[in-house]
C-alpha cells in the first residue's frame, strides 16, 4: 500500500515568482517523485534466482553488484530526530552513486524490534508490545520515506515477524546442534560427535560407554561440546528488573544500564553461546577486513589473547589449584595465591579453624575461616565485574585458612580470596608475585605478605622489595633468586626463563604452555517476554530436545502480564521467574518428536535482543525464501568472496562506533558457524565498515542542572535565558531527554527534504561528529534555489538553459568538478562533494547562462545528494526516464589538467618572480625560462649563479655567490 507523503504547506511564494523553488514546491516535487519511485519499484534490486529474480533479463550475475547496509535501527516510539538519519542519508547517497556507475545495488532497511523498551511500555500500559512496536515502525518508515531514501522495500524485515524469527530460531538450532572440532578448526554437526562416542572412536568423558548413559547424562556430556548450551554459571542478576544482564548491560558502578538498579552476582542456569571456540579465528580474520583500525583493536583487546602457562599448586586435600600466568618465569617469586570468591575449590580447602598464628587482619574479624569466606562472598556478590576490576586504593580480601605448595620452591603459600580476581578470566585463581605486579604488591602491603625479587631491577633499586615503593615490572631484564637442584633460571632472559620453566613443569605433569583469552562465552538467555522463544523442550526426565524445523517458528505466546517477576532491588537472594512461564497451556505441551506423542515442557527464557541482528544481512538477500535462510546462489552473488574482499561479506556497512565489540563480534561468530556448516560462502558478514560520527546539539540547563527546551532559549547580553531565568549552555548529544531534539519533519516542512539531506552531508567529514545549527540549514536551501534558477525560470517555469556550446573556461570548471565530485562520492567525502557542486553552480551564476550540456551534467552530479530536485530538473530537461540509472558523469582528462600553473622563482629563498608555465614543462626548460625572465635578470645583477634547483612545474630556487 502506498504511503504517500503529505506535501508541506510552506510560506506562500510571491505571485511574480510562481515557480520559485520554495518549501511548497519542494514538498510537491518530493511527494510526487517518492510516489513514482514506489509505484515503479525504482530501487528494487534483482537477485540471480528466486522470487526477486522475476523480470530480470538473466544478466544479473554478470553485473557488478554493491550490497550497502545501515546498522539495524530500533524503532523508537519517540520518532526520529535529525541526528538519526545521518548514516541513512549517507548510505543512500552512496547507493545512488553506485547505481549511476553501473552497479546492481541492494539497499534496504529493517527493524530490530524485539527489546526491553517496548516490553516496559507494555508493562506500564497493558498494551501488547507488538502494537506499540509496529506503530513505531510505521512512523519511522514514514519519516524515512519523506527523506527520499532509495530502499528496496520488498526486502525490509522486522525481527518480530514470525516469518523472520523462524529463521533466527533455525540458526540457533544449527548452533545448538554443532560442536567445535579443534583438530579440524571448524564447527561440525553434533551428530558426528555422537557417532564417535557410540563407536568408541572418541572416549566418553568419565570412561563409561555411551550406551550406558541416561538421556540426561548424555545431555550433560554434549553440553560440554555444543556451541549453544545450558549451564549453571555466575551471572549478573538484577532483582529490580527481574532479569539477568550481560556484562555490557551493567554500568561501572554495578547497576543496570536501564533503570539504574543494583546488580548482583548469582549462579543460575542460563543459555550460553560458545563464542570462545572461535577466539583465534575472530582475531585472525580481522586482518582481511576493511575496517577502521580502532575498531579492530577494540575487538582484539576484547578477545584478549595471551600466551603463558597453566600451573598446578597442590593443596592438602589432594586437589590442585590451577592458575594461568603470562609470567611463569616469576614462579619463585609467588608468595601467596588468590582465588575468586566464587571459585569451586574454596569450600573444599577451607579448614574448620584458623591455623595457629594467623594475623588478625587476614581473618576479617571472623571466628572461623568458613564465616570469613561466607561474609566476604556476600560482600563481593554486591559488586559487578567492572567494579571488581577497578584498581581500588583499599585492597580487600580474606584468608581461606588453607595453604598451597609452590611447585618450584616447595614453599607453603597462603591462599586468599579477593574480589579483584574473576572467574571470567583464566582459571579464577592467580599466583601472586608481589615484587613484580602492581596489584599484587598493593595487596601484599595491605596484608603484610612476604615479597621476593626474582627479576633483577634495572632502575638502581636493590633486590629487597620491602624497601620499594612499588613493584618492578619489566620484560627487559634477567631472572635472579630462581634456582634449586633441578631447575635454575638465574641469568636467563625473561623469554628464555619462561620457556625453561614451562618445559620443567610439563615434564613433571604439573603445568603446560597454553593460550588464554579474556573473551567469555556469550550469555544468551533473558527472563523477558518480548524476545524470540527458544525452540527447545524438556521431557519428563529433564532431557532437552531440539524442535524439528517443521515446528518452527515457536511464536511468542499471549500472557496476562508482560513483566518479569521483579523483586526488591536489593534482594540478592531472589531468582528469576519468566513471563512466558505464566502461560501454562503454552509451557506444558504434548508433541510428537518422532517417537509418538509425549508430554514436554517448553524453555521459558527468551533470546537476547542481539539475536535478530546477528544475521539480518542474509535475510535482506532472500526475504521471501520459504525453504532456506538464504539461497546459496543469491548469497554467493551478494556476499561471496572476491579478489577485492577475500572473506566476502557486505560491501559497505555503516553505523556507530558504539557497536565496535558486541553486535559486530556476535554477528561474526554466527556467520562463521554458518560458514563452517556450509550454509554460506562468505567467511565474514561485513567486508567494509564505516563509522559515521554523531550530530550533536547544545544542551541548556537551569540552576538545578535540568535540561530546558532548547527551542525556547533566548540569547541576551552574551548569555542565555529561558522563561526569564538564566541557563547554562553545554555541548552534548541530541535527544528527547535533553529537550534539544529537532525532528526531520520540521526541517522538511520549512525547506524540503533535499535541503535537509544536503545540509547533513555538508556539515563535515562523515566520520566526525558535528554540531547541529538550524540557522545554517538555509545555506543548503539557497544552493538548491540557485541551481533551480540556473535551469528553470521562476516566473514562467520554462527552461532557461541555452543550446550554446560551452567555452573552454566552462568546460574546465565542469570537468574539474566532475573529477573531484566523482572521487569524493567514491570515498564517502560528501561534504567536499557538496562544496565542489556549489563552486560549479556559482561559476554558472556568474557566467550568466547555462548551456544545456552543462546543466545536465550538474544535475546528474547532484542527484545522489538531492535526488528529488535532480529528478525534476532531469525531466524538465526533456528526459522521460528516471535518472536513478543514468550514467554518472566522467571527466575528460584534457580539461582537468590546468592549462598553465604558476611557478615561483626564488633567489636566496626570496620570491623574485612568478611565471605562468605549462604543467608538462621539464626541469631544464623551466630553468632556462627562469634565468631569462627580466625580473630575475634584474634581481641577479652581476652576482654569479652557483646553483639552480628546478622542481617543475612550480618552483625554481637560484643560489648565488
Amino acid at each position: 500500500m502506498s504511503e504517500t507523503t503529505t506535501p508541506a504547506s510552506g510560506a506562500a511564494e510571491a505571485a511574480s515568482e510562481p515557480f520559485r523553488y520554495g518549501a511548497a514546491l519542494a514538498a510537491e516535487i518530493e511527494s510526487r517523485w517518492q510516489d513514482l519511485w514506489e509505484k515503479e519499484g525504482t530501487f528494487n534490486a534483482p537477485n540471480p534466482v528466486g522470487p526477486l529474480a522475476e523480470g530480470t533479463d538473466g544478466g544479473v550475475a554478470a553485473k557488478p553488484h554493491s550490497f550497502i547496509m545501515d546498522m539495524f535501527p530500533y524503532p523508537s516510539g519517540a520518532g526520529l530526530h535529525v541526528g538519526h538519519p545521518l548514516g541513512y542519508i549517507a548510505t543512500d547517497v552512496y547507493a545512488r552513486f553506485q547505481r549511476m556507475t553501473g552497479h546492481n545495488v541492494l539497499h534496504t532497511l529493517g527493524y530490530d524490534a524485539f527489546g526491553l523498551p517496548a516490553e516496559q511500555h507494555a508493562v506500564a500500559t497493558g498494551q501488547h508490545p507488538r502494537i506499540t512496536t509496529e506503530a513505531a515502525i510505521g512512523n519511522m518508515r514514514r519519516q524515512l520515506r519523506r527523506l527520499g531514501l532509495g530502499h528496496d522495500s520488498r526486502r525490509s524485515i522486522a525481527t518480530i515477524d514470525p516469518d523472520y524469527y523462524r529463521w533466527t530460531q533455525w540458526i540457533f538450532l544449527q548452533i545448538f546442534n554443532s560442536w567445535y572440532d579443534d583438530a579440524a578448526g571448524k564447527a561440525r554437526p553434533i551428530a558426528e560427535l555422537i557417532a564417535q562416542f557410540e563407536s568408541g572412536e572418541r572416549e566418553v568423558p568419565g570412561g563409561r560407554a555411551w550406551s550406558a548413559l541416561s538421556s540426561v547424562e548424555r545431555d550433560e556430556v554434549l553440553g560440554e561440546y555444543r556451541l549453544a548450551y545450558a549451564k549453571e554459571v555466575p551471572v549478573n542478576w538484577c532483582p529490580g528488573l527481574g532479569t539477568v544482564l550481560a556484562n555490557e548491560e551493567v554500568t561501572s558502578d554495578g547497576r543496570s544500564e536501564r533503570g539504574n538498579f543494583p546488580v548482583f552476582k548469582s549462579k543460575l542456569r542460563q543459555w550460553m553461546m560458545r563464542i570462545t571456540a572461535y577466539s583465534d579465528r575472530l582475531i585472525a580474520d580481522l586482518d582481511v577486513l576493511d575496517w577502521p583500525e580502532a575498531i579492530k583493536l577494540q575487538q582484539r583487546n576484547w578477545i584478549g589473547r595471551s600466551e603463558g602457562a597453566r600451573v598446578d599448586f597442590a593443596v592438602p586435600s589432594g586437589e590442585a589449584i590451577t592458575v594461568f600466568t603470562t609470567r611463569p618465569d616469576t614462579l619463585f617469586g609467588a608468595t601467596y595465591m588468590v582465588l575468586a570468591p566464587e571459585h569451586a575449590l574454596v569450600d573444599s580447602i577451607v579448614p574448620a579453624a584458623w591455623p595457629e598464628g594467623v594475623p588478625a587482619d587476614w581473618t576479617g574479624g571472623a571466628a572461623t575461616p568458613a564465616e570469613a569466606v561466607a561474609a566476604y562472598r556476600a560482600e563481593a556478590a554486591a559488586k559487578s565485574d567492572v567494579e571488581r576490576q577497578v584498581d581500588a586504593k583499599i585492597k580487600t580480601g580474606v584468608f581461606t585458612g588453607a595453604y598451597a605448595t609452590n611447585p618450584v620452591s616447595g614453599e607453603q603459600v597462603p591462599v586468599f580470596i579477593a574480589d579483584y580476581v574473576l572467574m571470567g578470566y583464566g582459571t579464577g585463581a592467580i599466583m601472586a608475585v608481589p615484587a613484580h605486579d602492581h596489584r599484587d604488591f598493593a595487596f601484599a602491603r595491605a596484608f603484610g605478605l612476604p615479597m621476593r625479587c626474582v627479576v633483577q631491577p634495572t632502575d638502581g633499586r636493590s633486590e629487597d622489595p620491602h624497601t620499594w615503593d612499588d613493584a618492578f615490572d619489566t620484560y627487559d631484564s634477567v631472572i635472579v633468586n630462581s634456582a634449586h637442584d633441578d631447575l635454575s633460571m638465574n641469568g636467563l632472559s625473561v623469554v628464555d626463563a619462561k620457556a625453561a620453566v614451562t618445559r620443567w613443569l610439563a615434564g613433571r605433569g604439573i603445568g603446560e604452555g597454553t593460550v588464554n583469552y579474556r573473551l567469555r562465552d556469550w550469555l544468551f538467555s533473558r527472563q523477558r517476554y518480548w524476545g524470540e522463544p527458544f525452540p527447545i523442550v524438556y521431557d519428563e526426565d529433564g532431557a532437552m530436545h531440539a524442535l524439528p524445523e517443521s515446528m518452527l517458528p515457536v511464536e511468542v505466546p499471549e500472557v496476562e502480564d508482560y513483566s518479569p517477576h521483579t523483586y526488591d532491588p536489593d534482594d540478592a537472594a531472589s531468582t528469576p521467574k519468566t513471563p512466558l512461564s505464566r502461560n501454562e497451556d503454552w509451557v506444558e505441551v504434548e508433541l510428537d518428536l518422532g517417537d509418538g506423542p509425549k508430554k514436554y515442557r517448553r524453555e521459558t527464557n527468551t533470546m537476547p535482543n542481539w539475536a535478530g541482528s546477528c544475521w539480518y544481512e542474509l535475510r535482506y538477500i532472500d526475504p521471501a525464501n520459504p525453504d532456506k535462510v538464504v539461497d546459496p546462489a543469491n548469497e554467493a552473488y551478494w556476499m561471496g568472496p572476491t579478489a577485492d574482499k577475500p572473506a566476502g561479506g557486505v560491501d559497505l556497512y555503516v553505523g556507530g562506533a558504539e557497536h565496535a565489540v558486541l553486535h559486530l563480534l556476535y554477528a561474526r561468530f554466527w556467520h562463521k558457524v554458518l560458514f563452517d556448516l556450509g550454509h554460506v560462502t562468505s567467511v565474514e558478514p561485513f567486508h567494509k565498515l564505516f563509522n559515521q560520527g554523531m550530530i550533536t546539539a547544545d544542551v541548556y540547563r537551569d540552576a538545578r542542572g535540568f535540561p530546558v527546551p532548547a527551542a525556547e532559549v533566548e540569547e541576551r547580553d552574551g548569555g542565555y535565558v529561558w522563561q526569564g531565568e538564566p541557563v547554562k549552555r553545554e555541548a552534548g548529544k541530541m535527544g528527547k531527554s535533553l529537550k534539544n531534539a529537532v525532528a526531520p519533519d520540521e526541517i522538511a516542512d520549512e525547506y524540503g527534504a533535499d535541503t535537509l539531506r544536503l545540509y547533513e552531508m555538508s556539515m563535515g567529514p562523515l566520520d566526525v561528529s558535528r554540531p547541529w545549527d538550524t540557522r545554517a540549514v538555509v545555506g543548503s536551501y539557497r544552493f538548491l534555489q540557485r541551481l533551480w534558477r540556473n535551469i528553470v525560470s521562476e516566473s514562467t517555469g520554462e527552461l532557461v538553459v541555452t543550446d550554446e556550446e560551452p567555452d573552454e573556461a566552462t568546460l574546465r570548471a565542469l570537468h574539474k568538478a566532475i573529477d573531484g565530485i566523482r572521487a569524493d562520492m567514491a570515498g564517502l567525502r560528501f561534504n567536499t562533494a557538496v562544496a565542489k557542486a556549489i563552486e560549479l553552480n556559482n561559476f554558472l551564476v556568474k557566467r550568466g547562462s547555462t548551456p544545456r550540456s552543462v546543466a545536465e551534467q550538474i544535475v546528474l552530479m547532484v542527484a545522489p545528494l538531492a535526488p528529488h530536485i535532480a529528478e525534476e530538473l532531469w525531466q524538465r530537461l526533456g528526459h522521460g526516464e528516471s535518472l536513478a540509472f543514468a550514467d554518472y558523469p566522467v571527466a575528460d582528462p584534457a580539461y582537468v589538467v590546468d592549462e598553465t600553473v604558476t611557478c615561483v622563482v626564488q633567489i636566496k629563498g626570496k620570491v623574485k618572480a612568478r611565471l605562468e608555465v605549462a604543467p608538462s614543462i621539464s626541469d631544464a626548460e623551466l630553468e632556462s625560462l627562469a634565468l631569462a625572465d627580466p625580473a630575475v635578470v634584474a634581481a641577479l645583477g652581476d652576482a654569479p649563479v652557483r646553483k639552480v634547483i628546478a622542481r617543475a612545474p612550480k618552483l625554481v630556487n637560484i643560489v648565488t655567490g
